[in-house]
């Protein structure tokens, strides 16, 4: 798109411009100033401001899409300043705020048209502005700074949309935006739709396709009711897999605030599908045994959200659990309890979120068939124990439900009966996860949404017991060798168990189902 230059109106030129943009620190936004002025010397641009070298390429892709857009680039030295100074400026979102910032200051529009508006994205040569990673958190820390619109890739408009009372506008090219802001053809405010059939990132297995394995289904629906960690042992092809992938088919809907938390973190990962602003369904990550420690919880030179943060209010799937390395592994063990989990650089930290429920999956042995009924093991004892430590105790500790996954009988594979669906199972989760958020509510302990998260206050005051059960349990303690973090989530677990029942107290047949799902002992 052409413009004709010798009919703009030309306004006397500001001695400085000055545009807002946003970065994105970990999980937060923080307003950028863009300042643009001439300086003495030969013409060229020069940007400051601690810039990596996107943020310096953005000489070349903002001078060319200036001149294809049909304006004049200065011929002049022009000083870009990206404040505060004292923050790394990554990425090309600067493309658009800087070109803007050089078309004020050559007075081809009035300093007053970008008052109390945010600008960020990225421009091709031909002046075309591209999808930028991080809109959500951008357009939240707007509307804290008082900015009252804010101009956005035509292809990021929905993500912003997400944040109420700032008015987005959906911007293609840069030609574009010059003609709204002269008031020669206006962009319209972007509307967002009403149409809620956003397709989930994963599709679940429905758990009436599962054949038998009926104690596996009720340790799972326990496992969904609470949010608690689940660790399933069985030999090779006992449908392991297959369960923990029909695990997100029963987990409760998300709130609007659990589903923006979640937006959040793809928005900044960069991983947001295409068409999919807001995500409606929970995660389900399921990374291969190889990732990398930086991969799995995050990190990097510029830190960025790993695995465990993607699956956060989610389901993260450890197929094959002793065959990631004892590094990765132990590294979860902080995330596990704090829910977050805090990346430290020289440069200084950073927290992501991290609230997942982990599923994971091994095989009892290296050979896998350890105890299994038909085919015999054929490791010897030693490498069976070996095998098996590879997962250490203060990390088998933090998994609420250990369950035995055993092979399936042919009379049951070969049957043509279904069990329950998952939209049954469903109901009595969400009825169980409704009287949680009640409870809770109720108590002043709103940021609590389900009996995994309680801490010891609230296990001290939702989860008593009666004389019976002390009695159990107190045995149990003895017996089982139990540590005191084995005792809460004992009774976290029984608390679950009795809101699937709708008992307002813990009974024994409660606790004693928790209890069951304790790791036995080492095999071997």
């Amino acid at each position: 798109m052409s413009i004709d230059i010798s009919s703009n109106l030309v306004y006397t030129p500001a001695m400085l411009s000055r545009v807002f943009s946003c970065a994105v620190i970990g999980l937060e936004g923080v307003i950028v100033e863009v300042e643009v002025d001439y300086s003495n010397g030969l013409p060229a641009v020069i940007i400051v401001g601690l810039p990596d070298a996107a943020v310096q390429e953005s000489r070349e892709r903002v001078q060319t899409a200036v001149k294809n857009a049909g304006l004049h680039f200065p011929r002049h030295r022009i000083v870009v300043n990206l404040s505060p100074a004292s923050i790394r400026k990554e990425g090309p979102a600067y493309d658009l705020p800087i070109a803007l910032g050089v078309i004020i200051l050559s007075g081809r529009l009035p300093h007053e048209v970008v008052e109390n508006t945010l600008v960020v994205g990225e421009l091709s040569l031909d002046g075309v502005v591209r999808h930028t990673r991080g809109i959500l958190p951008m357009a939240a820390t707007a509307r804290a700074n008082g900015f009252k619109r804010m101009f956005v890739p035509e292809a990021d408009a929905g993500e912003a949309a997400l944040i109420p009372d700032l008015d987005i506008y959906p911007v293609r090219t840069l030609a574009d935006l010059y003609n709204h802001l002269s008031g020669r053809q206006l962009i319209e405010r972007y509307q967002p739709s009403s149409d809620e059939s956003l397709e989930p990132l994963f599709t679940p297995t429905d758990f009436s396709e599962i054949k038998g394995q009926e104690h596996v289904k009720r340790a799972l629906e326990v496992a969904a009711a609470g949010g608690h960690n689940v660790l399933m042992i069985g030999s090779p092809g006992a449908g392991k897999t297959l369960v923990a992938r029909a695990l997100p088919g029963i987990l409760p809907e998300m709130s609007i605030e659990e589903s923006l938390d979640v937006t959040r973190i793809y928005s900044v990962a960069d991983q947001l599908p295409p068409g999919t602003p807001l995500i409606k369904h929970r995660p389900f990550r399921s990374p291969h045994h190889t990732i990398s420690h930086a991969g799995l919880v995050g990190g990097g030179n510029i830190p960025k959200p790993g695995e465990i943060s993607l699956a956060h209010r989610g389901v993260l799937f450890l197929d094959e659990f002793p065959e990631f390395g004892s590094r990765v592994l132990e590294v979860m063990r902080q995330p596990m309890e704090d829910k977050v989990v805090t990346i430290s650089r020289a440069k200084g930290s950073l927290t992501f979120s991290a609230n997942f429920q982990l599923i994971a999956a091994m095989n009892p042995c290296q050979c896998g068939y350890y105890g299994d009924a038909l085919k015999p093991c054929t490791c010897a004892p030693a490498m069976v124990t070996k095998y098996q430590k590879r997962i250490s105790g203060p990390l088998l500790d933090r998994i609420d439900i250990h369950i035995e996954v055993p092979r399936v009988d042919y009379e049951k594979l070969s049957g043509d009966r279904l069990g329950e669906t998952s939209g049954v199972i469903k109901l009595r989760v969400q009825a169980a996860r409704d009287i949680q958020n009640k409870r809770f509510s109720s108590n002043d302990v709103s940021d609590i949404v389900c009996n995994a998260d309680m801490r010891v206050g609230e296990v001290r005051q939702f989860c008593k017991l009666q004389e019976e059960g002390q009695g159990l349990m107190r045995a149990a303690m003895t017996q089982m060798n139990l540590s005191a973090r084995a005792y809460h989530r004992i009774l976290k677990l029984a608390r679950t168990i009795a809101d699937l029942a709708g008992s307002e107290e813990i009974g024994s047949a409660h606790l004693a189902e928790a209890l069951q799902y304790r790791p036995k002992l080492m095999m071997g």
